[in-house]
């Protein structure tokens, strides 16, 4: 098992998004320890917040599991260039895709850019997420939670219905929930209600897309160490960051990526509509 560092971390911040090269501890996406074995063989996958984090970790995965990927980004160039090699490096091909997911002809352009390229989706992993630390009702904007809204949830549901034409019977749409659904922290409000949504958004459209063998499910991540983190929370948060857990460390993208693997695979084919936590230890019931 491997020795992940666990709290007090470095106090530290950096602008939104944030950059995973200048993290302290630097986050173990997999990229020296994730061992694929062909599970994703030729599948194509769209994943969304594939520069850095959880996406990274599973853009890893999926490539080292055969997959080809695009990814969807904001603008944290650099980092998509490193997960973009690290997928060649498995022998597959990487497509980069920036731009701003609150904008709705964004949406629609990294899921035709897909298509246009590989010809079809066959895992769909909606990740990116945007996120501030409030201490207070007043304190957040009103440009603030329709922000959180677009990119959490509306970008979803619109990521979702432009791909449909391009998914056929056995393909799998992933959505990142959080343990914030169920135990919503106060000081992350707007964000903590999108997961919420997301939760409820992703078994509904389980139910609908059950009709045409598309399956749908979520993944439910607790304290994960992200540029996320250091970027939008407050550095005395960040240096006692996941301490609260069971295990008492937060947990590494490369751990969360093999249940995205198990939900894209056709191992999980009469697997939907289900939300899978990865808490190190906090319960979701």
């Amino acid at each position: 098992m491997a020795n992940y560092p666990t709290p007090p971390f470095e106090p530290q911040q950096q602008p939104v998004p944030g950059q995973q090269s200048k993290m302290s501890p630097l986050p173990d996406c997999g990229e020296t320890s994730y061992k694929g074995s062909g599970r994703l063989s030729n599948k194509i996958a769209l994943i969304t917040g594939g520069d850095s984090g959880i996406g990274r970790a599973v853009a890893i995965a999926f490539a080292r599991e055969g997959a080809d990927v695009a990814i969807s980004y904001l603008d944290e160039h650099d980092d998509a260039q490193e997960t973009a090699r690290w997928v060649e490096e498995a022998g597959r091909q990487c497509l980069l895709l920036p731009g701003d997911l609150a904008d709705r002809e964004h949406c629609s352009a990294i899921v035709s850019k897909t298509a246009e390229r590989f010809g079809r989706i066959d895992v769909l992993v909606n990740n990116a997420a945007f996120q501030m630390s409030h201490k207070s009702l007043e304190e957040i904007s009103d440009e603030e939670w329709v922000k959180t809204f677009d990119i959490n949830i509306t970008a979803i549901f619109r990521i979702c219905k432009a791909a449909l034409p391009f998914m056929a019977a056995g393909s799998s749409i992933i959505n990142t929930s959080s343990v914030n659904s169920d135990m919503p922290k106060p000081t992350l409000l707007p964000y903590a209600t999108t997961k919420g949504a997301i939760a409820n958004f992703t078994g509904g459209l389980a139910q609908m897309l059950g009709e045409r063998g598309i399956r749908v499910n979520s993944v439910a991540p607790g304290p994960i160490w992200t540029p996320l983190i250091v970027a939008t929370m407050p550095p005395e948060d960040v240096k006692s960051f996941g301490e609260e857990t069971p295990l008492g460390r937060p947990g590494q993208p490369v751990e969360v990526a093999p249940i995205y693997v198990l939900l894209a695979s056709d191992e999980s084919s009469y697997i939907s509509g289900s939300r899978y936590p990865v808490t190190g230890g906090k319960p979701i019931l």
